[in-house]
């Protein structure tokens, strides 16, 4: 028993964060994860495109007429809006990625960023000797990323921005799964320190102490079980203009309730002694939400 429990508090010792290397490149397991991510979710929106959970005439309002000479080809109907959902997840994965790292650079280090303004984007360290990727997200970064580009290719493609979002969302968590165990994979944003025996070391860790795997628990409430409720309620009548407010509602209270579990950024720390960052920009979040689930018939008819 002894020799378990050590294993498993050693374990993050025993992964090797790189995936695999040709030379000076490598591929993290941190970027694959949010390859999996994507493909999680694009798998789950097609299978509801094929199962007929959407109706098209409620997101494309007066331009479902585009599909008429294909009224009678559901095939075809079903592909070409796949085709049109792929190239929306593919925008919005670029709006995920730089609307990530610009949150990171505003929220969490702006200062150390305004400095050396070359490190956004740059995957050497300083000295320009090394590569250690791009690291630092912000998950509120991300978001307003994707809703700004979503909110483009709707307008775009006259499309009913929240008809679509409310059939995107319930699939979404399933995507936060595989990101968090990335987090995991790469050894960061570990957790505050614990006695608990399922509390483990971390080797980026300067002190070495017990800590929270943070990363797991945000991996079970943002990822399963926000995607078990959403997904579990998004054929439900009476949450049917609901599932982008539910969403951000959701989020925004399982992550404040990992937060309490996860160590603060070391340049920020905590607000009012007792708050986190993200439990601040989260608790603006679960505002939106519960806005959102109160007009949500309004605005899809907008």
């Amino acid at each position: 028993m002894d020799n378990f429990l050590y294993f498993y508090q050693h374990l993050p010792y025993n992964i090797n964060p790189t995936a695999f290397s040709l030379g000076f490149f490598r591929v993290d397991w941190y970027s694959l994860m949010y390859i999996f991510g994507f493909l999680a979710v694009y798998l789950l929106l097609k299978y509801r495109i094929k199962r007929e959970e959407i109706k098209l005439e409620e997101i494309f309002n007066s331009q479902f007429s585009i599909f008429n000479k294909f009224s009678n080809q559901k095939i075809k109907i079903q592909k070409k809006y796949e085709d049109l959902l792929l190239d929306l997840l593919s925008y919005s994965f670029l709006g995920l990625i730089i609307g990530a790292r610009l949150g990171y650079v505003l929220f969490y280090n702006f200062s150390y960023y305004w400095s050396n303004p070359l490190a956004i984007i740059s995957p050497l360290d300083s000295a320009m000797h090394q590569f250690i990727g791009i690291y630092g997200m912000s998950y509120h970064g991300g978001l307003i990323g994707v809703i700004l580009v979503a909110w483009i290719f709707a307008r775009k493609n006259k499309i009913n921005f929240f008809a679509l979002a409310d059939f995107v969302v319930p699939a979404i968590p399933a995507g936060y799964f595989f990101g968090r165990l990335g987090n995991f994979l790469n050894g960061e944003l570990y957790g505050r320190v614990t006695e608990k025996f399922w509390g483990m070391y971390f080797p980026s860790d300067a002190l070495g102490i017990l800590r929270h795997p943070s990363q797991i628990y945000e991996a079970i409430l943002e990822g399963i079980i926000l995607f078990l409720v959403l997904w579990t309620l998004r054929n439900n009548e009476k949450f049917k203009d609901k599932m982008l407010g539910l969403y951000l509602l959701g989020y925004a209270i399982c992550r404040i309730i990992a937060e309490f579990f996860r160590e603060p950024d070391s340049q920020i720390g905590y607000i009012f002694s007792f708050l986190t960052l993200g439990q601040i920009l989260s608790g603006i979040m679960l505002f939106f939400g519960a806005l959102l689930i109160f007009f949500g018939s309004k605005l899809k008819k907008c």
